[in-house]
């Protein structure tokens, strides 16, 4: 039974320490839309889509009125368009009018994002594949509301280094794209190493293959709510402190699993996973950073970040799954430098630097996220740092993603304006040395030994 000190305990939440839900996602296959002729794809996605999510902000809507929990954003996450368009896209602009569809789609059911403008190429590219990947600078420049990803490496296929190299450059090139937006197009573009076809968070939401006609995903956020906990056992021993973490993350992810719950039954759509990441915002008090700084740390980046960081996602992963029967996504907790205004703090006074944020992703839910370096920055320099990334998902089994933006025109010492959620980031220096010798290397980095289960 829930007590009286338990609904104010959550009330609390809402109003003081920026608990929400960060997101209400509507997974919709569309593989029922395949079509040789493109015209006809086009009208088949556009048709499925505003029909299926007709409902879909309206009734996160009356969720949030009803029970007074924020659901910050509602959103759509298709199946990878590479295998959708594959039969009728012959070209990469043949893409781009797939994107336009889906853009147009999203504007009309008034969600703020949809994802699956993806390519799943972990061992091999097809035509099509690379057709899409190529598209991605002219599609996410000419749409405001679709995000694209490419899954280029898996601990069961090992790393495309191939795909590898041309997402450096697509990268690269989406950055020139949308140069007049400080780059902003980059900010819609997540690279993959074991990505999950479940996560409702964006930019990097897709509908897996293995999934259901539709589904409701529900991502729940409160990194406010942690670090407001965790203050009251300031200064005690790592039992209490992991106790607090857990019993926090239960009481967060509770709100997701009813959120997930009501859509569910409201729309008549099956329910999936709840992802109970912490994703902090801009916004003062709702940061990955202050929780990390509040369990001890100075400043993040500190010597005793990354073992923070690794007590904190497990404590997250342990307090949630007791939580809702279906945990799943991403789960952990989210390091983006431009949406946490900590971490911006932090890289500003010289305390957080891309190596070290590399180092946290051994132990974090993401990757390199929403980092701003130079514009100048080379494709094949962009490249390594994503293989980089992708061999610690590989080997240490893990989902990995690198979202980087290279602000034309900008450089150390400046800062990139994204604007809402997106919010700002300070450019991060980059190592400049040269890999461009590994990097052209063709041909597919091998599964780690561990990876030969069966």
């Amino acid at each position: 039974m829930i007590n009286i000190y338990e609904v104010n305990e959550t009330n609390q939440m809402i109003e003081q320490e920026n608990l929400d839900v960060r997101t209400i996602t509507l997974g919709i296959s569309l593989m029922d839309c395949i079509d040789s002729d493109l015209n006809k794809l086009n009208e088949n996605i556009y048709q499925k889509i505003t029909t299926i999510a007709k409902d879909l902000v309206a009734t996160g809507e009356a969720i949030e009125k009803e029970f007074g929990i924020p659901i910050v954003n509602k959103r759509i996450s298709v199946t990878p368009i590479a295998l959708i368009g594959g039969s009728a896209c012959k070209s990469p602009a043949d893409y781009v009018s797939v994107a336009r569809t889906l853009d147009k789609a999203a504007k009309e059911v008034g969600v703020n994002f949809i994802g699956g403008y993806s390519a799943l190429v972990s061992k091999a590219m097809t035509t099509g594949d690379e057709n899409l990947i190529r598209s991605i600078p002219e599609a996410l420049a000419c749409t405001e509301r679709v995000c694209s990803s490419i899954n280029v490496g898996s601990t069961r296929t090992g790393i495309n280094m191939d795909a590898v190299r041309l997402s450096g450059e697509i990268v690269k090139a989406t950055a020139e794209a949308t140069k007049e937006q400080d780059s902003l197009g980059c900010a819609k573009l997540v690279v993959f190493c074991n990505a999950p076809d479940d996560n409702p968070f964006m930019a990097g939401a897709f509908l897996g293959i293995t999934e259901g006609d539709a589904v409701i995903n529900v991502g729940v956020s409160g990194p406010g709510v942690v670090k407001n906990a965790i203050a009251k056992v300031r200064g005690q021993g790592f039992e209490k402190l992991c106790e607090m973490i857990k019993k926090t993350a239960f009481k967060v992810t509770r709100v997701g699993q009813l959120v997930a719950g009501e859509a569910s039954k409201r729309m008549g759509v099956p329910f999936g996973i709840v992802d109970l990441s912490l994703a902090p915002t801009p916004a003062i008090g709702d940061s990955v950073a202050e929780i990390l700084e509040e369990i001890g740390l100075e400043r993040v980046g500190a010597p005793g970040t990354t073992a923070a960081l690794a007590m904190l996602n497990d404590q997250v992963k342990k307090g949630g799954v007791m939580a809702s029967s279906y945990v799943g996504g991403l789960s952990g907790a989210f390091i983006p430098v431009s949406e946490d205004q900590g971490m911006i703090d932090a890289v500003k006074v010289g305390a957080l630097t891309i190596e070290k944020l590399e180092a946290m992703t051994c132990v974090c839910s993401v990757g390199l996220d929403m980092i701003a370096i130079p514009g100048k920055t080379s494709a094949t320099t962009i490249s390594g740092i994503i293989a980089d990334e992708m061999a610690i998902g590989m080997v240490n089994q893990k989902t990995t993603a690198v979202r980087l933006i290279p602000v034309i025109g900008k450089d150390v010492r400046e800062t990139a304006e994204f604007g809402g959620l997106l919010g700002y980031a300070p450019i991060i220096p980059v190592n400049e040395f040269d890999c461009s010798a590994f990097i052209n290397r063709k041909g597919r980095i091998p599964a780690p030994i561990h990876s030969f289960k069966n």
